[in-house]
This record gives structure tokens, sequence and C-alpha cells, in this order.
């Protein structure tokens, strides 16, 4: 039976559709592996780790745009629904850090920009895209600036995915590691308050909403 315009239209929204529900349940980081030549696809470390690392400068905030659309549509990964927030929130989150390496290094992250395991960038299930964070490690006092461009992680009890260079910076490395995530809002990018201690919400810039440490996206509470 010959296909006419009309199926070959509907045959490749539908390719479409699948195409990007693959990309987006494509990483679902764990622990990484150790990196290898002999398994391409491990994740983990780079196989000859650049000089200087732990000296690579902190991204300076900026103020982005937000959308409703693109990486912050809603998405399905393993049967659980993320429904990424698209207002400028003040954010605080605890729970798991852990870190994607070089299996990732140069592939398209949520937003479509390639990336860079020796940047300073972090994957979130549900914080707006672009965001900026600023990531402690209680154990030893160390905080990171973080630009968030991607989505993850995806395994209960951790809150985000590091680059491979923010997880050094706070030495986080070796395992999944406790952390406060705090998301900079606008009015605290403007006002530089991010520069010196952790940020406080001023007055009207809105409510500090508390995430569930268990699942991100998933028992969200708002103070009173």
């Amino acid at each position: 039976m010959p296909i006419g315009p009309c199926s070959l239209r509907s045959v490749a929204a539908l390719s479409l559709v699948l195409l990007l529900a693959a990309c987006a349940s494509s990483r679902t980081p764990t622990t990484p592996r150790l990196a290898s030549a002999s398994d391409p696809e491990a994740d983990g470390p780079p196989l000859a780790v650049p000089p200087g690392l732990v000296d690579v400068p902190n991204p300076v905030p900026r103020v982005e745009p937000l959308r409703a659309g693109g990486p912050n549509k809603p998405y399905e990964v393993a049967g659980r629904l993320y429904v990424p927030i698209t207002a400028d929130w003040p954010m605080v989150e605890r729970g798991g850090a852990s870190w994607y390496g070089r299996k990732y290094h140069g592939r398209p992250t949520s937003s479509g920009e390639p990336y860079d395991m020796f940047g300073m960038s972090a994957a979130h299930p549900t914080m707006p895209i672009p965001s900026f964070a600023r990531v402690t490690n209680p154990a030893n006092g160390r905080q990171v600036i973080v630009r968030v461009n991607d989505r993850g992680p995806f395994v209960p009890g951790r809150v985000i995915d590091l680059s491979y260079t923010a997880a050094l910076k706070l030495d986080a490395l070796r395992t999944v590691t406790p952390v406060v995530v705090e998301r900079l809002t606008h009015d605290t990018i403007r006002a530089m308050r991010w520069m010196s201690g952790l940020p406080e919400a001023a007055p009207g810039e809105g409510q500090v909403r508390e995430l569930s440490a268990v699942s991100a996206g998933v028992g969200l509470s708002v103070p009173p």
C-alpha cells in the first residue's frame, strides 16, 4: 500500500518524538567506574589529568533569561516524571553529590552546550536551566560556584551531578558526597551577595524552598 504525504509526516513526527525521548533519558549516571583505555564506555576521570585543575576559577554568576520550553520542559526518566522549575526561586537542597566524567566529555548537555568535564558546571533534575548554584561540602567547608546546564542525577538520594573539576575542588571524587546546594537567584546575583558567605533571601525575594534529599523534584516543602 503506498504511503501518502500525511503518513510520511506522521512517521517523521513520531521518529522525532522517540529521538527526543531517548536523548532526555540517555544519561543515568551512577558511581563512575575507573577510566580504562580498553573500556571506552566506562565513565570516570580522564586518562591524563591536566595540571592546575584545583586552580580553575569559579564561573562569575550572571543573570540569564529563563524560559518554560527547551530544557525546562517536563520529562520522564525510568518511569518518573520530572517537572523543572521555571521561576526564579531561591532553592536550598541537601543530599548526595556525584560527578560525571570522560564518557560524557564533549557530548551535548540538556542545554545543547557541550559538556566540559574540566569546567565548573553541574546537572540538576529540576533546577531552571541555566542557573548558577553554590555547592558546599560541609565535611571540609569547601565551596564552589557551578553553572547548571544539564539534567541529572536520576539516582535516589543524589541531588546534583558535578563536573569532574567541581568535584575535585570539593574533594568529592572518591564517593557520593553529602553537600548543600543553593541556587543563586537573579536578585542575589545582581546584589553580588554570592561573593561572601551563604546567600540569604532578602525581604520580598521569595520563599526559600527546601527540597527533599530523597528524590529531586519530590517532597517539596514550603515554610509558612
